[in-house]
């Protein structure tokens, strides 16, 4: 006979491995709800990306003359394609217990369904935008090896990490303040321009003091970008070794390694708080 357990208290993100079903049914739920009486469906993630690329390119690339970057593009879209997966995670992860309300209220399962399944949503966005990715950078040459498509694969779970263990917190939080919904609106507003995704990381290294850099470096969103351009421009471009070597930021391996910590924090620290607040969800909604 299995131990009697206090009802509603799960086992965390542990648990939300045995409700994969649910998990699948949650994904689904949320595709159909979004794309419902939509002419496009799931197209329009090949058309929300190639607008914003098309506004940034004009606006950054051919006003401000950032296009003088070789490959710019290329450069410009695989940041574009990590900080979206990262918008979409966290975004939607903060609203998800609440847009949820309802089984919340009714039943129990592992709340921690709901920021989780907004991965999977994200997943099935990202595809597209990586296709287009992909064929653009093959246009230019695109050639990676073993370790640009390892870099792309680890900036991709910094990414999803991140904003899971940041989607876990301010989910919790916007149970009891809304408030928690704009705070992250702010984070999502500033986090594109907050790294390297629309200009070169050589434009800030000079003109800061070396403690602002240190911040700038330890946002790990920062370094997701570096690594998805290693995987993405740097092959595009054909450098050579040398030219390659000044290109890339100073000590990248570090400063990745910082993200992937400070990734895994962000969401032990996401699922303690979680865990702590859960239990007056089904009261507070």
């Amino acid at each position: 006979m299995l131990p009697l357990r206090e009802p509603g208290i799960g086992g965390g993100l542990f648990y939300v491995a045995r409700w994969r079903f649910l998990l699948m049914l949650l994904v689904r739920k949320e595709l159909r709800v979004r794309y419902r009486g939509s002419v496009l469906g799931i197209m329009w993630s090949y058309v929300k990306p190639l607008v914003q690329f098309l506004v940034y390119y004009v606006a950054l690339g051919v006003f401000l003359g950032l296009n003088k970057t070789q490959a710019y593009s290329i450069y410009l879209f695989s940041g574009i394609v990590a900080v979206n997966f990262f918008n979409e995670i966290f975004g939607n992860a903060t609203r998800s217990v609440v847009l949820n309300a309802d089984l919340v209220k009714k039943i129990y399962l592992p709340r921690e369904l709901f920021p989780v399944s907004m991965i999977w949503v994200a997943l099935v966005h990202l595809v597209p935008q990586l296709i287009i990715l992909m064929g653009g950078a093959l246009l230019f040459g695109w050639r990676p090896g073993p370790l640009n498509l390892l870099a792309g694969v680890v900036a991709l779970i910094i990414v999803a990490v991140l904003a899971l263990g940041l989607g876990l917190l301010f989910s919790a939080v916007n149970v009891l303040y809304r408030d928690a919904e704009n705070i992250v609106d702010l984070f999502l507003m500033v986090g594109t321009w907050a790294s390297p995704v629309l200009y070169t990381w050589d434009k800030v290294y000079p003109k800061v003091p070396h403690w602002l850099w240190v911040i700038y470096q330890c946002n790990p969103l920062t370094p997701a970008v570096e690594l998805m351009h290693y995987c993405f421009w740097y092959p595009a471009t054909h450098q050579s070794r040398a030219s390659l070597a000044q290109a890339v930021p100073p000590h990248l391996l570090l400063w990745s390694l910082l993200s992937v910590f400070i990734s895994l924090v962000a969401l032990a620290v996401g699922q303690l708080v979680f865990a702590r607040l859960q239990g007056r969800f089904a009261q507070e909604l």
